[in-house]
Protein backbone atom coordinates (compact mmCIF):
# COMPACT_ATOMS: atom_id res chain seq x y z
CA UNK A 1 0.00 0.00 0.00
CA UNK A 2 2.99 2.38 0.70
CA UNK A 3 4.54 1.46 -2.10
CA UNK A 4 1.15 2.46 -4.41
CA UNK A 5 0.68 6.03 -2.83
CA UNK A 6 4.87 6.89 -3.44
CA UNK A 7 4.47 5.55 -6.80
CA UNK A 8 0.82 8.00 -7.32
CA UNK A 9 2.92 10.61 -5.76
CA UNK A 10 5.49 10.75 -8.53
CA UNK A 11 3.24 12.94 -10.68
CA UNK A 12 0.73 14.28 -7.75
CA UNK A 13 3.74 16.16 -6.03
CA UNK A 14 4.73 18.18 -8.58
CA UNK A 15 1.61 19.91 -8.83
CA UNK A 16 1.36 19.72 -5.10
CA UNK A 17 4.25 21.81 -5.04
CA UNK A 18 3.15 24.46 -7.60
CA UNK A 19 0.02 25.04 -5.44
CA UNK A 20 2.40 25.44 -2.12
CA UNK A 21 4.37 28.35 -3.69
CA UNK A 22 1.07 30.03 -5.04
CA UNK A 23 1.07 31.99 -1.62
CA UNK A 24 4.35 33.05 -1.75
CA UNK A 25 6.00 36.66 -2.88
CA UNK A 26 7.68 36.91 -5.85
CA UNK A 27 10.52 38.26 -4.11
CA UNK A 28 10.99 35.50 -2.30
CA UNK A 29 12.82 33.47 -4.49
CA UNK A 30 15.73 31.36 -2.85
CA UNK A 31 12.61 29.91 -0.97
CA UNK A 32 10.66 29.38 -4.38
CA UNK A 33 13.40 27.72 -5.47
CA UNK A 34 14.45 25.68 -2.70
CA UNK A 35 10.80 24.11 -2.15
CA UNK A 36 10.90 23.32 -5.86
CA UNK A 37 14.36 21.60 -5.89
CA UNK A 38 13.40 19.89 -2.53
CA UNK A 39 10.78 18.57 -3.99
CA UNK A 40 12.60 17.02 -7.39
CA UNK A 41 14.77 15.89 -5.17
CA UNK A 42 12.03 13.90 -2.97
CA UNK A 43 11.05 12.47 -6.50
CA UNK A 44 13.74 11.46 -7.64
CA UNK A 45 14.73 9.75 -4.47
CA UNK A 46 11.49 7.96 -5.34
CA UNK A 47 12.27 7.00 -8.14
CA UNK A 48 14.81 5.12 -7.04
CA UNK A 49 13.65 3.40 -4.35
CA UNK A 50 10.89 2.46 -6.90
CA UNK A 51 12.72 1.11 -9.34
CA UNK A 52 14.61 -0.73 -6.65
CA UNK A 53 11.48 -2.04 -5.82
CA UNK A 54 10.00 -3.05 -9.46
CA UNK A 55 13.15 -4.58 -10.35
CA UNK A 56 12.82 -7.36 -7.50
CA UNK A 57 9.15 -7.81 -7.43
CA UNK A 58 9.65 -8.52 -11.61
CA UNK A 59 12.73 -10.60 -11.26
CA UNK A 60 11.03 -12.66 -8.44
CA UNK A 61 8.38 -13.52 -10.82
CA UNK A 62 10.23 -13.72 -14.44
CA UNK A 63 9.21 -13.12 -17.32
CA UNK A 64 5.69 -12.90 -18.26
CA UNK A 65 3.80 -15.54 -20.08
CA UNK A 66 1.00 -14.08 -23.09
CA UNK A 67 0.75 -10.70 -23.26
CA UNK A 68 0.09 -8.75 -20.37
CA UNK A 69 3.31 -6.95 -18.55
CA UNK A 70 2.75 -7.45 -15.10
CA UNK A 71 2.08 -3.85 -13.71
CA UNK A 72 3.26 -3.25 -9.50
CA UNK A 73 1.51 -0.51 -7.59
CA UNK A 74 -1.76 -0.48 -10.07
CA UNK A 75 -4.21 1.54 -9.31
CA UNK A 76 -7.84 1.60 -11.08
CA UNK A 77 -10.80 3.71 -10.44
CA UNK A 78 -13.17 5.19 -12.25
CA UNK A 79 -12.82 8.75 -12.57
CA UNK A 80 -14.90 9.80 -15.75
CA UNK A 81 -18.09 7.69 -15.65
CA UNK A 82 -19.88 9.36 -18.67
CA UNK A 83 -17.44 7.33 -20.60
CA UNK A 84 -16.05 4.80 -18.62
CA UNK A 85 -12.36 6.12 -18.06
CA UNK A 86 -10.49 5.16 -15.25
CA UNK A 87 -8.22 6.73 -13.61
CA UNK A 88 -5.49 3.85 -13.97
CA UNK A 89 -1.73 3.63 -13.47
CA UNK A 90 0.96 1.42 -12.85
CA UNK A 91 4.85 0.31 -13.34
CA UNK A 92 6.57 -2.52 -15.19
CA UNK A 93 9.98 -1.80 -16.30
CA UNK A 94 9.93 0.24 -19.39
CA UNK A 95 7.64 2.65 -17.26
CA UNK A 96 9.00 3.07 -14.16
CA UNK A 97 12.75 3.37 -15.84
CA UNK A 98 10.96 6.29 -18.26
CA UNK A 99 9.79 7.44 -14.93
CA UNK A 100 13.29 7.64 -13.39
CA UNK A 101 15.28 9.06 -16.38
CA UNK A 102 12.39 12.20 -16.01
CA UNK A 103 13.08 12.38 -12.64
CA UNK A 104 17.14 12.88 -13.27
CA UNK A 105 16.00 15.26 -16.04
CA UNK A 106 13.63 17.52 -14.04
CA UNK A 107 16.48 18.19 -10.68
CA UNK A 108 19.13 18.65 -13.03
CA UNK A 109 17.55 21.24 -14.94
CA UNK A 110 16.25 22.55 -12.12
CA UNK A 111 20.26 22.76 -11.14
CA UNK A 112 21.45 24.14 -14.31
CA UNK A 113 18.41 26.39 -14.31
CA UNK A 114 19.15 27.99 -10.75
CA UNK A 115 20.69 31.43 -12.26
CA UNK A 116 17.39 32.27 -14.19
CA UNK A 117 16.50 35.67 -12.52
CA UNK A 118 12.97 36.79 -13.78
CA UNK A 119 9.79 35.57 -13.27
CA UNK A 120 11.57 32.45 -11.61
CA UNK A 121 8.13 31.92 -9.64
CA UNK A 122 6.55 31.12 -12.93
CA UNK A 123 9.52 28.98 -14.44
CA UNK A 124 9.98 26.50 -12.24
CA UNK A 125 6.17 25.80 -11.72
CA UNK A 126 6.08 25.35 -15.17
CA UNK A 127 8.68 23.02 -14.75
CA UNK A 128 7.31 20.90 -12.17
CA UNK A 129 4.19 21.04 -14.85
CA UNK A 130 5.90 19.90 -17.19
CA UNK A 131 7.54 17.13 -15.60
CA UNK A 132 4.03 15.86 -14.12
CA UNK A 133 2.56 15.33 -17.47
CA UNK A 134 5.51 13.19 -18.70
CA UNK A 135 5.83 11.74 -15.69
CA UNK A 136 2.05 10.70 -16.03
CA UNK A 137 2.41 9.69 -19.52
CA UNK A 138 4.98 6.93 -18.51
CA UNK A 139 2.45 5.68 -15.67
CA UNK A 140 -0.83 5.52 -17.29
CA UNK A 141 -2.76 2.46 -18.61
CA UNK A 142 -5.83 4.25 -19.74
CA UNK A 143 -6.08 5.58 -22.74
CA UNK A 144 -7.81 8.70 -22.42
CA UNK A 145 -5.73 9.54 -18.76
CA UNK A 146 -2.43 8.60 -20.96
CA UNK A 147 -3.85 11.25 -24.03
CA UNK A 148 -4.40 13.82 -20.82
CA UNK A 149 -1.17 13.62 -19.86
CA UNK A 150 0.46 13.78 -23.58
CA UNK A 151 -1.45 17.07 -23.80
CA UNK A 152 -0.22 19.16 -20.85
CA UNK A 153 3.44 18.83 -22.01
CA UNK A 154 2.92 21.19 -25.37
CA UNK A 155 1.44 24.29 -23.46
CA UNK A 156 4.12 24.24 -20.71
CA UNK A 157 6.81 23.79 -23.34
CA UNK A 158 5.11 26.94 -25.39
CA UNK A 159 5.41 29.12 -22.35
CA UNK A 160 8.93 28.57 -21.55
CA UNK A 161 10.14 29.21 -24.68
CA UNK A 162 7.94 32.70 -25.29
CA UNK A 163 8.89 32.96 -21.88
CA UNK A 164 12.56 32.78 -20.80
CA UNK A 165 13.47 31.26 -24.63
CA UNK A 166 16.21 33.57 -26.68
CA UNK A 167 16.08 34.34 -30.18
CA UNK A 168 13.24 34.00 -32.46
CA UNK A 169 11.72 32.18 -29.69
CA UNK A 170 7.98 33.37 -30.59
CA UNK A 171 8.30 31.65 -34.24
CA UNK A 172 9.94 28.46 -32.63
CA UNK A 173 7.58 27.85 -29.67
CA UNK A 174 4.34 28.69 -32.28
CA UNK A 175 5.97 26.40 -34.72
CA UNK A 176 6.88 23.49 -31.79
CA UNK A 177 3.41 23.61 -30.03
CA UNK A 178 1.33 23.42 -33.55
CA UNK A 179 3.30 20.36 -34.73
CA UNK A 180 2.76 18.63 -31.58
CA UNK A 181 -0.98 19.45 -31.82
CA UNK A 182 -0.52 17.79 -35.65
CA UNK A 183 0.68 14.84 -33.94
CA UNK A 184 -2.01 15.07 -31.10
CA UNK A 185 -4.89 15.19 -33.45
CA UNK A 186 -3.46 12.20 -35.20
CA UNK A 187 -3.62 10.51 -32.14
CA UNK A 188 -6.65 11.36 -30.58
CA UNK A 189 -8.16 10.33 -33.70
CA UNK A 190 -6.97 6.64 -33.33
CA UNK A 191 -7.97 6.38 -29.63
CA UNK A 192 -11.16 7.20 -30.49
CA UNK A 193 -11.62 4.95 -33.02
CA UNK A 194 -9.42 1.71 -30.96
CA UNK A 195 -12.78 2.52 -27.95
CA UNK A 196 -15.43 2.01 -30.84
CA UNK A 197 -13.59 -0.96 -32.98
CA UNK A 198 -12.85 -2.66 -29.54
CA UNK A 199 -16.50 -2.63 -28.56
CA UNK A 200 -15.45 -3.50 -24.81
CA UNK A 201 -16.40 0.22 -23.70
CA UNK A 202 -13.17 0.31 -22.18
CA UNK A 203 -9.86 2.53 -22.74
CA UNK A 204 -7.81 -0.23 -20.72
CA UNK A 205 -4.89 -0.69 -22.50
CA UNK A 206 -4.21 -3.91 -20.98
CA UNK A 207 -7.36 -5.25 -21.81
CA UNK A 208 -7.69 -4.13 -25.63
CA UNK A 209 -4.44 -6.17 -26.43
CA UNK A 210 -7.17 -8.69 -25.67
CA UNK A 211 -9.23 -7.30 -28.48
CA UNK A 212 -8.54 -8.03 -32.20
CA UNK A 213 -9.60 -4.99 -34.13
CA UNK A 214 -10.31 -5.36 -37.89
CA UNK A 215 -7.62 -5.84 -40.29
CA UNK A 216 -9.29 -3.15 -42.16
CA UNK A 217 -9.39 -0.76 -38.56
CA UNK A 218 -5.77 -1.56 -37.96
CA UNK A 219 -4.50 -0.71 -42.04
CA UNK A 220 -5.43 2.85 -41.71
CA UNK A 221 -5.12 3.19 -37.25
CA UNK A 222 -1.96 2.04 -37.00
CA UNK A 223 0.00 4.22 -39.50
CA UNK A 224 -2.07 7.18 -38.18
CA UNK A 225 -1.33 6.35 -34.85
CA UNK A 226 2.33 5.78 -34.84
CA UNK A 227 3.15 9.09 -37.13
CA UNK A 228 1.25 10.93 -34.59
CA UNK A 229 3.20 9.72 -31.82
CA UNK A 230 6.26 10.09 -33.91
CA UNK A 231 6.08 13.61 -34.11
CA UNK A 232 7.23 14.18 -30.88
CA UNK A 233 10.04 11.63 -31.34
CA UNK A 234 11.21 13.95 -34.64
CA UNK A 235 10.96 10.68 -37.04
CA UNK A 236 11.32 12.28 -40.51
CA UNK A 237 8.99 14.16 -42.17
CA UNK A 238 7.77 15.68 -38.95
CA UNK A 239 11.22 16.30 -37.49
CA UNK A 240 11.22 20.03 -38.44
CA UNK A 241 10.12 21.52 -35.04
CA UNK A 242 13.04 19.89 -32.97
CA UNK A 243 15.88 22.16 -34.07
CA UNK A 244 13.90 25.67 -33.70
CA UNK A 245 12.83 24.58 -30.93
CA UNK A 246 15.53 23.78 -29.11
CA UNK A 247 17.74 26.54 -30.42
CA UNK A 248 15.05 29.39 -28.97
CA UNK A 249 14.46 27.21 -25.62
CA UNK A 250 16.04 27.78 -22.23
CA UNK A 251 18.34 25.18 -21.10
CA UNK A 252 16.12 22.89 -19.25
CA UNK A 253 13.37 23.10 -21.96
CA UNK A 254 16.28 21.93 -24.22
CA UNK A 255 16.61 19.34 -21.64
CA UNK A 256 13.32 18.24 -21.12
CA UNK A 257 12.16 18.14 -24.63
CA UNK A 258 15.52 16.17 -26.15
CA UNK A 259 15.72 14.37 -22.94
CA UNK A 260 12.53 13.06 -22.12
CA UNK A 261 9.80 14.49 -24.05
CA UNK A 262 10.55 13.27 -27.36
CA UNK A 263 10.90 9.87 -25.52
CA UNK A 264 7.51 9.91 -25.11
CA UNK A 265 6.62 9.36 -28.70
CA UNK A 266 8.44 6.18 -29.14
CA UNK A 267 7.08 5.23 -25.79
CA UNK A 268 3.29 5.56 -27.41
CA UNK A 269 4.52 4.13 -30.46
CA UNK A 270 5.53 1.15 -28.53
CA UNK A 271 2.42 0.58 -26.11
CA UNK A 272 0.23 1.52 -28.30
CA UNK A 273 0.34 1.78 -31.99
CA UNK A 274 2.87 -1.49 -32.08
CA UNK A 275 0.76 -3.11 -28.72
CA UNK A 276 -2.78 -2.71 -29.73
CA UNK A 277 -2.64 -3.30 -33.63
CA UNK A 278 0.34 -5.60 -34.26
CA UNK A 279 -1.46 -7.40 -37.51
CA UNK A 280 -0.90 -3.47 -38.82
CA UNK A 281 2.20 -3.14 -37.38
CA UNK A 282 3.59 -5.90 -39.14
CA UNK A 283 2.75 -4.67 -42.62
CA UNK A 284 3.28 -1.06 -41.55
CA UNK A 285 6.58 -0.71 -39.83
CA UNK A 286 9.20 -1.92 -43.15
CA UNK A 287 7.84 1.00 -44.83
CA UNK A 288 8.50 3.08 -41.37
CA UNK A 289 12.38 1.80 -42.00
CA UNK A 290 12.40 4.33 -45.35
CA UNK A 291 11.68 7.64 -43.25
CA UNK A 292 14.65 5.83 -40.70
CA UNK A 293 16.81 6.77 -43.21
CA UNK A 294 16.66 10.30 -43.41
CA UNK A 295 17.22 10.38 -39.27
CA UNK A 296 20.31 7.80 -39.25
CA UNK A 297 21.72 9.49 -42.21
CA UNK A 298 21.07 12.73 -43.62
CA UNK A 299 20.50 14.69 -40.24
CA UNK A 300 24.02 13.65 -39.59
CA UNK A 301 25.45 15.49 -42.35
CA UNK A 302 23.08 18.78 -41.48
CA UNK A 303 24.94 18.32 -38.63
CA UNK A 304 27.83 19.07 -39.52
CA UNK A 305 27.14 22.73 -41.88
CA UNK A 306 26.06 24.35 -38.70
CA UNK A 307 27.97 25.99 -36.45
CA UNK A 308 25.34 27.00 -33.82
CA UNK A 309 25.70 24.63 -30.92
CA UNK A 310 22.43 24.22 -30.18
CA UNK A 311 21.17 23.09 -33.83
CA UNK A 312 24.36 20.91 -34.27
CA UNK A 313 23.03 19.11 -30.75
CA UNK A 314 19.31 19.25 -32.29
CA UNK A 315 20.30 17.12 -35.49
CA UNK A 316 22.20 14.92 -33.63
CA UNK A 317 19.47 14.17 -31.03
CA UNK A 318 17.10 13.20 -34.67
CA UNK A 319 20.16 11.03 -35.79
CA UNK A 320 20.29 9.37 -32.52
CA UNK A 321 16.46 8.73 -32.46
CA UNK A 322 16.28 7.47 -35.66
CA UNK A 323 18.09 4.50 -34.17
CA UNK A 324 14.82 4.17 -31.79
CA UNK A 325 12.52 4.15 -34.56
CA UNK A 326 15.29 1.54 -36.69
CA UNK A 327 14.96 -0.83 -33.53
CA UNK A 328 11.15 -1.08 -33.82
CA UNK A 329 11.30 -0.85 -37.85
CA UNK A 330 13.53 -3.89 -37.51
CA UNK A 331 10.71 -5.91 -35.44
CA UNK A 332 12.91 -8.57 -33.45
CA UNK A 333 13.14 -9.10 -29.72
CA UNK A 334 16.71 -7.44 -29.51
CA UNK A 335 15.91 -4.60 -31.58
CA UNK A 336 12.75 -3.50 -29.66
CA UNK A 337 15.00 -4.28 -26.29
CA UNK A 338 17.72 -1.71 -28.08
CA UNK A 339 15.41 0.66 -28.77
CA UNK A 340 14.27 0.72 -25.17
CA UNK A 341 17.85 0.73 -24.21
CA UNK A 342 17.88 3.59 -26.62
CA UNK A 343 15.51 6.17 -24.85
CA UNK A 344 17.14 5.97 -21.37
CA UNK A 345 21.13 6.14 -22.90
CA UNK A 346 19.52 9.18 -25.11
CA UNK A 347 17.68 10.73 -22.27
CA UNK A 348 21.09 10.73 -20.49
CA UNK A 349 23.00 12.05 -23.18
CA UNK A 350 20.97 15.00 -24.76
CA UNK A 351 20.50 16.11 -20.72
CA UNK A 352 23.79 16.10 -20.56
CA UNK A 353 24.77 18.10 -24.31
CA UNK A 354 22.13 21.11 -23.42
CA UNK A 355 22.97 21.21 -19.92
CA UNK A 356 26.67 21.93 -20.90
CA UNK A 357 26.01 24.19 -24.27
CA UNK A 358 23.58 26.18 -21.82
CA UNK A 359 26.24 27.01 -18.77
CA UNK A 360 28.55 27.71 -21.68
CA UNK A 361 25.92 29.90 -23.60
CA UNK A 362 25.77 31.65 -20.70
CA UNK A 363 29.21 32.34 -20.04
CA UNK A 364 29.99 33.30 -23.52
CA UNK A 365 26.36 34.59 -25.28
CA UNK A 366 27.40 32.84 -28.44
CA UNK A 367 26.59 29.35 -29.65
CA UNK A 368 28.63 29.91 -32.95
CA UNK A 369 31.59 27.48 -33.02
CA UNK A 370 33.42 29.82 -34.74
CA UNK A 371 33.39 32.70 -32.48
CA UNK A 372 34.53 30.30 -29.74
CA UNK A 373 38.20 29.05 -29.25
CA UNK A 374 40.29 27.64 -26.45
CA UNK A 375 37.61 27.35 -23.57
CA UNK A 376 39.25 24.32 -22.28
CA UNK A 377 41.57 26.86 -20.77
CA UNK A 378 39.13 28.85 -18.79
CA UNK A 379 36.56 26.65 -18.29
CA UNK A 380 38.05 22.82 -18.10
CA UNK A 381 35.04 21.19 -15.92
CA UNK A 382 32.62 22.42 -18.63
CA UNK A 383 34.79 21.49 -21.44
CA UNK A 384 35.53 18.01 -20.48
CA UNK A 385 31.70 17.43 -19.57
CA UNK A 386 30.70 18.73 -23.24
CA UNK A 387 33.90 16.17 -24.58
CA UNK A 388 32.19 13.55 -22.11
CA UNK A 389 28.99 13.84 -23.95
CA UNK A 390 30.30 13.86 -27.54
CA UNK A 391 32.27 10.41 -26.38
CA UNK A 392 28.95 8.79 -25.55
CA UNK A 393 26.95 10.46 -28.35
CA UNK A 394 29.58 8.77 -30.44
CA UNK A 395 28.77 5.25 -29.01
CA UNK A 396 32.04 4.74 -27.42
CA UNK A 397 32.12 1.67 -25.00
CA UNK A 398 32.05 2.61 -20.61
CA UNK A 399 28.81 5.13 -22.26
CA UNK A 400 25.14 3.52 -22.19
CA UNK A 401 25.24 4.71 -25.94
CA UNK A 402 27.53 1.53 -26.81
CA UNK A 403 25.38 -1.26 -24.76
CA UNK A 404 21.78 0.55 -26.68
CA UNK A 405 23.30 0.84 -30.39
CA UNK A 406 24.93 -2.30 -30.42
CA UNK A 407 22.01 -3.99 -29.06
CA UNK A 408 19.73 -2.30 -31.75
CA UNK A 409 22.67 -2.99 -34.74
CA UNK A 410 22.99 -6.86 -33.53
CA UNK A 411 18.83 -6.95 -33.00
CA UNK A 412 18.32 -5.25 -36.46
CA UNK A 413 20.50 -7.64 -38.33
CA UNK A 414 18.28 -10.35 -37.41
CA UNK A 415 15.20 -9.14 -39.36
CA UNK A 416 16.18 -11.35 -42.32
CA UNK A 417 14.82 -8.56 -44.47
CA UNK A 418 17.78 -6.97 -46.95
CA UNK A 419 16.49 -3.16 -46.53
CA UNK A 420 16.73 -3.48 -42.71
CA UNK A 421 19.47 -5.12 -42.88
CA UNK A 422 21.03 -2.09 -45.76
CA UNK A 423 19.73 0.51 -43.34
CA UNK A 424 21.59 -0.97 -40.62
CA UNK A 425 24.74 -0.90 -42.52
CA UNK A 426 24.43 2.46 -43.02
CA UNK A 427 23.41 3.33 -39.11
CA UNK A 428 26.96 1.52 -38.39
CA UNK A 429 28.57 3.69 -40.82
CA UNK A 430 26.93 6.98 -39.84
CA UNK A 431 28.89 6.89 -36.87
CA UNK A 432 31.68 8.21 -38.64
CA UNK A 433 29.77 11.19 -39.86
CA UNK A 434 28.79 11.65 -35.96
CA UNK A 435 32.44 11.55 -35.17
CA UNK A 436 32.70 14.63 -37.78
CA UNK A 437 31.14 16.62 -36.27
CA UNK A 438 31.42 15.91 -32.52
CA UNK A 439 35.38 16.12 -32.77
CA UNK A 440 35.35 19.35 -35.47
CA UNK A 441 32.84 21.18 -32.82
CA UNK A 442 35.14 19.71 -29.87
CA UNK A 443 38.09 20.68 -31.39
CA UNK A 444 36.59 24.30 -32.64
CA UNK A 445 35.46 25.64 -29.09
CA UNK A 446 37.72 24.12 -26.63
CA UNK A 447 41.17 24.04 -27.90
CA UNK A 448 43.79 26.33 -29.63
CA UNK A 449 44.18 30.01 -28.30
CA UNK A 450 41.22 31.89 -26.34
CA UNK A 451 39.69 34.06 -29.40
CA UNK A 452 38.35 37.02 -27.22
CA UNK A 453 40.02 38.77 -24.42
CA UNK A 454 36.76 38.95 -22.48
CA UNK A 455 36.89 34.70 -22.39
CA UNK A 456 40.01 34.90 -19.97
CA UNK A 457 38.39 36.04 -17.19
CA UNK A 458 34.54 33.56 -17.46
CA UNK A 459 34.60 31.49 -14.60
CA UNK A 460 33.92 27.48 -14.38
CA UNK A 461 30.98 25.46 -13.59
CA UNK A 462 30.15 26.35 -10.17
CA UNK A 463 29.36 23.93 -7.73
CA UNK A 464 25.23 23.90 -8.77
CA UNK A 465 26.18 23.02 -11.64
CA UNK A 466 28.82 20.26 -11.27
CA UNK A 467 26.13 18.74 -9.47
CA UNK A 468 23.59 18.56 -12.37
CA UNK A 469 26.48 16.94 -14.83
CA UNK A 470 27.91 15.19 -12.44
CA UNK A 471 24.61 13.42 -12.05
CA UNK A 472 24.16 13.05 -15.29
CA UNK A 473 27.24 11.85 -16.43
CA UNK A 474 27.11 9.19 -13.76
CA UNK A 475 23.91 7.98 -15.40
CA UNK A 476 25.52 7.72 -18.63
CA UNK A 477 28.64 5.94 -17.00
CA UNK A 478 26.17 3.80 -14.83
CA UNK A 479 24.52 2.25 -17.87
CA UNK A 480 27.45 1.35 -19.93
CA UNK A 481 29.44 -0.12 -17.02
CA UNK A 482 26.40 -2.84 -15.95
CA UNK A 483 24.12 -3.22 -18.63
CA UNK A 484 22.81 -6.56 -17.46
CA UNK A 485 20.44 -6.06 -15.02
CA UNK A 486 18.94 -3.56 -17.18
CA UNK A 487 18.59 -5.60 -19.90
CA UNK A 488 16.67 -8.31 -18.26
CA UNK A 489 14.86 -5.92 -16.46
CA UNK A 490 13.94 -4.44 -19.37
CA UNK A 491 12.94 -7.67 -20.58
CA UNK A 492 9.80 -8.31 -18.49
CA UNK A 493 8.38 -5.00 -20.68
CA UNK A 494 9.37 -5.72 -23.97
CA UNK A 495 8.63 -10.09 -23.73
CA UNK A 496 4.78 -9.41 -23.60
CA UNK A 497 4.63 -6.45 -26.20
CA UNK A 498 6.65 -8.12 -28.39
CA UNK A 499 4.18 -11.88 -27.96
CA UNK A 500 1.22 -9.72 -28.61
CA UNK A 501 2.92 -7.90 -31.63
CA UNK A 502 3.60 -11.81 -33.08
CA UNK A 503 0.14 -13.09 -32.31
Amino acid sequence: MLDTILFNLIWVLPLLTVALCVPISRTQTKIIKRIHLASAGVILADSIYLVYRVFGLAMAEGIPQGNKPTLQFLTDFNWLSSINAHYIVGADALSILMVFLTAIIVFTGMLASWKIDHQEKDFFALIQILGASVYGVFMSFDLVLFFVFYEMEALCMYLMIAGWGTGNKDYSGKKLTLTLALGSAMVLATIFGIYIEGGIHSWDITKLADVHLSETFQMWAFPLAFMGFAVSGSLFPFHFWSPDGHSSAPTAVSMLAAGVMMKMGPYGCIRVAIYLMPEAARFWLPYIAYLVLFNVVVAGFIAIRHKDLKYITAYSSISHLGLIFLGLAAATPLAFRGAALQMLSHGFLTGLFFASIGMIYSRTHTRNINEMGGLMKVMPFLGVCFVIAGFAGLGLPGFSGFVAEATIFIGSFQNESTLIRMITILGILSITVTAIYILQTANRMLHGPVTHAHFKVLTDADPIEKTALVLITACLVGVGLFPGWISAFLDTSIVPIFANFMR
